[in-house]
């Protein structure tokens, strides 16, 4: 087919931010590539990138406003029962609805009785005005994303040691690594084209990799040390490496006197942390931990790259800690090669977190307990702002069950996927006052809302968004939106015009004739960001921030001189049992991750071809425990946690060690959340989602209907790693 257009563009996906063009026709997308010699991704996509996005022309997307025909009063709201609980509604109509539910609930209960929810998939400039629109106009800082529930405990365990949570790293960097570990992160379905360039290391440039992992991922064949260790043990694991380091004089010794500081106190945390006491917690044997410590500690320059199974976990900031610790004894920071890589999970949850979209900070990570940041975003709004940090996002579910919290905006997410205890979230859900959503499709918690707000997709509007390695890039517009639907910054900044004329106030400052209009005011108060402008992004490409000026290169890697607290902190870490333990009634631990061919919640890639593919849930479980449990691959099974019950297709292998199970959160009908433990690390408010405990049992097949293609047509009912 011949193209009538081909359009920049950068991926909706993943947090690796791959820039592909897309080929348009007839007001379609029919086909999607890589644009060879650009980075990040120089040429190379995965199968969400090149067959995912065709999820923009599902003939399930919203096209108009809808207004609930029933009003929903709070304990006794439900789920919509079908199409015809909804009426559609003009822009006015509803936006006028919204503005005076919020402003009336605001005026009998106060600003913070009002939170929203900002979105990693949308753009700098959507979430920027959300935020805004939050603390300027509603006057709270209860704003927060999905990086509550995927990498705060890396933000909070990075911030406390060097004043930085992003990524130190360019992606562009791997292919030349002498020696790096991954850990907690399934790099090779989660971060496809980032595995693709870590395995180019090892096997061009004979880069020794170490994988520190419970289950068996693609990464493990590339691996010189693979050490398995028991979910939830990854402190005593990183503690005993350190232990190593110190004890044998590995550690750099001029790196720690002159950039850190509190090492006496963390030497003295690790007299007992022996590889032999570590061995009887992990699992894994002395020698391998001594000789994963050495390999680390010897290389001239070595990196760390972890994903949510060191972040998503009750203990996730001491996770965190443990693995900047070792990175500061090295001295493996602050060089190409080196550093600290969360790789982030969502297109845009380093850029929605940078602009604003969480409740204690300003863009760039300005807090709003400072009074001098205060100052100077009060001065660039024109109005005086809450002082109070905000509420979490899972701070917000409970808020609503105490009464202290009465409406919700959410753009873009579902919180009845990603929520842990999806019983207790969806109750408090159905106790809310005024819900407001606004997205792309129906979802599971947006059939609760009182008012749908139809959001155009990536490919439909013009906007930037920030990768994981904090290189910033354009999205640009390549087909029209379907029906009524309008970018988010449009519908927020359209909201925020009318609830400010319903105030008597002044609503100029809210007239954006585009998204540039928007980044222009965003790099203003964000001098970290203000080298950076649409016009460079055509002519480069993409920018790393910090960025200060127009003359700046930008910043591929950080902490070359300094930190941005100065010295380093070394933290003293301690190994605690804080997760959910088995016992005999609840004998597994569950795991819970992503497949490749899906995404997050689903929502998307399940609307697209790639739900031909795996179109179902699949159980994880050991051969040993299967035989135990006299089960077989395709049987129905249920697991069942303290919280709930899901039931799926049982897929048996080897890649989940005995005692474990592993169960994909992309599927609603089978949502893994429902099990999952909602206690929380209590400095990032993170839940624990990694480690629970459940049983597996088998299970009548469900209703007809449920198992989305035949058995022997299923590609999801094999192991990925078969040999």
């Amino acid at each position: 087919m011949r193209a009538d257009s081909v359009v920049r563009s950068t991926c909706p996906y993943c947090g690796v931010g791959c820039q592909v063009d897309l080929s348009v026709a007839g007001g379609r997308i029919f086909r999607v590539e890589a644009p060879f010699a650009v980075a990040p991704n120089f040429g190379r996509l995965c199968v969400k990138g090149r067959f995912g996005t065709d999820y923009v022309h599902h003939p399930g997307r919203l096209t108009a406003p809808l207004i609930r025909r029933e009003p929903q009063a709070p304990g006794r709201r439900a789920s919509a029962a079908g199409p015809d609980d909804w009426r559609e509604a003009s822009w006015d109509e509803a936006l006028d609805l919204v503005a005076r539910r919020l402003l009336a609930l605001r005026d009998r209960h106060g600003p913070d009785c009002i939170t929203a929810n900002a979105c990693a998939k949308a753009s700098n400039e959507d979430n920027y005005l959300l935020q805004k629109f939050m603390r300027a106009v509603v006057g709270t800082n209860n704003i927060d994303h999905c990086t509550r529930l995927c990498h705060a405990a890396s933000v909070v365990g990075l911030q406390m040691a060097v004043g930085s949570s992003a990524m130190s790293n360019a992606i562009a960097e791997m292919k030349d690594l002498e020696c790096f570990i991954v850990t907690g992160s399934n790099t090779a379905e989660n971060h496809p084209v980032i595995a693709t360039f870590l395995k180019q290391a090892v096997r061009r440039n004979g880069a020794r990799l170490i994988v520190i992992d419970p289950r068996e991922t693609e990464m493990c064949r590339f691996a010189s040390l693979w050490l398995r260790h028991r979910p939830g043990s990854d402190v005593a694991l990183f503690t005993a490496m350190a232990h190593v380091i110190v004890g044998e004089g590995l550690y750099d010794a001029d790196f720690v006197e002159r950039r850190t500081e509190g090492f006496a106190e963390y030497l003295a945390s690790l007299e007992e942390a022996t590889p032999e006491w570590a061995e009887a917690i992990t699992g894994v044997p002395a020698a391998d931990i001594r000789a994963a410590a050495r390999m680390y500690a010897g290389a001239g320059a070595a990196a760390i790259y972890w994903g949510m199974g060191i972040s998503q976990s009750s203990h996730g900031t001491d996770n965190a800690l443990s693995l900047i610790n070792l990175a500061l004894l090295c001295g493996h920071v602050g060089r190409p090669g080196t550093g600290l890589n969360p790789l982030r999970g969502q297109n845009n949850v380093q850029g929605c977190s940078d602009v604003g979209g969480i409740p204690g900070f300003y863009t760039a990570y300005r807090p709003v307990s400072d009074p001098a940041a205060r100052a100077d975003f009060e001065r660039a709004w024109g109005v005086p702002l809450p002082t109070q940090t905000g509420l979490t996002t899972t701070e917000m579910v409970d808020g609503i069950l105490t009464g202290g919290v009465r409406a919700w905006y959410v753009m873009g997410e579902n919180p009845l996927m990603s929520e842990p205890n999806l019983n207790h979230a969806r109750h408090a859900l159905e106790q809310l006052e005024f819900f407001v959503a606004q997205d792309i499709f129906f979802n599971e918690t947006n059939r609760y809302a009182d008012v749908i707000l139809p959001a155009a997709g990536f490919a439909e509007k013009d906007g930037t968004y920030t990768n994981s390695d904090r290189r910033i890039q354009r999205g640009r517009r390549a087909v029209e939106p379907p029906g009524l639907a309008r970018p988010d910054w449009a519908i927020v900044a359209d909201l925020a015009r009318r609830a400010l004329a319903l105030q008597g106030r002044d609503a100029a400052g809210w007239d954006y004739p585009d998204a540039e209009a928007i980044w222009e005011e965003l790099r203003r108060v964000t001098p970290e960001m203000y080298g950076v402008t649409y016009g460079r992004l055509e002519r480069e490409g993409g920018v790393h921030w910090p960025c200060p000026d127009l003359d700046h290169p930008g910043s591929p890697f950080l902490f070359e001189e300094s930190f941005p607290r100065g010295r380093a902190m070394l933290w003293p870490v301690s190994y605690s049992a804080t997760s959910e333990q088995t016992d005999a009634e609840y004998p597994f631990a569950l795991n819970t991750g992503r497949v490749l061919y899906h995404w997050h919640g689903g929502t998307l890639t399940r609307a697209s071809a790639l739900e031909q593919i795996w179109p179902e849930c699949t159980v994880e479980l050991h051969p040993g425990d299967a035989a135990r449990l006299g089960l077989a691959t395709g049987d129905w099974v249920e697991v069942a946690s303290r919280r709930g019950a899901i039931t799926a297709r049982l897929l048996v292998t080897g890649r989940s060690p005995e005692g474990v199970v592993f169960i994909p959160f992309h599927f609603a009908e089978a949502a893994a959340n429902m099990l999952t433990d909602d206690r929380l690390d209590t400095r990032a408010k993170i839940p624990d989602y990694k480690v629970c405990s459940v049983r597996v049992a088998r299970a009548a097949a469900p209703a007809p209907g449920a198992s989305a293609l035949p058995l022997t047509e299923r590609g999801a009912i094999k192991d990925p790693l078969a040999r």
